[in-house]
């Protein structure tokens, strides 16, 4: 059981610190107004926010209960179960991530030049990777470029 404990938390670390390079916006978190006043998101991107998070939770609800399902049932008795259950975790663990980095991407893509520049910035303060997109070009007059 402690062992169990270690790897779990072992793999967090390590899938936690290759992950902690890339800049998130943390879609999935709980503080999801701060995206919407930092970013000053309009109304369609909000309605785009809340779908992304309810498809994000719904992701990540599932790899977890697969996760769960991993740890309570591979055998973890010697050596190679314990490699074979690191390689099926990181892969669980690596699916978490990339939907995690999906749902920011989306987000991101449908953010205005100004928005995305502050993404940036933000990035850069927190010496982190941006995700590259391709900010949104609005014709529409409801986006003076105030956002």
């Amino acid at each position: 059981m402690t062992l169990r404990i270690f790897l779990t938390t072992a793999f967090a670390l390590i899938s936690f610190s290759v992950a902690a390079q890339t800049c998130r916006l943390d879609i999935g978190g709980k503080d999801v107004k701060s995206i919407i006043e930092v970013f000053q998101l309009r109304e369609t991107q909000v309605v785009l926010l809340d779908s992304l998070r309810t498809e994000l939770s719904e992701e990540t609800g599932r790899l977890e209960v697969q996760i769960e399902e991993l740890l309570a049932k591979h055998p973890q008795s010697t050596e190679e179960e314990l490699v074979q259950l690191a390689d099926k975790y990181k892969v669980l663990q690596q699916r978490l991530l990339a939907a995690s980095y999906e749902s920011d991407k989306t987000l991101l893509s449908a953010f205005n030049a100004k928005q995305y520049q502050r993404y940036l910035e933000l990035c850069r303060a927190a010496l982190r990777m941006p995700i590259e997109v391709t900010p949104m070009v609005y014709g529409d007059s409801s986006d003076p470029e105030q956002h």
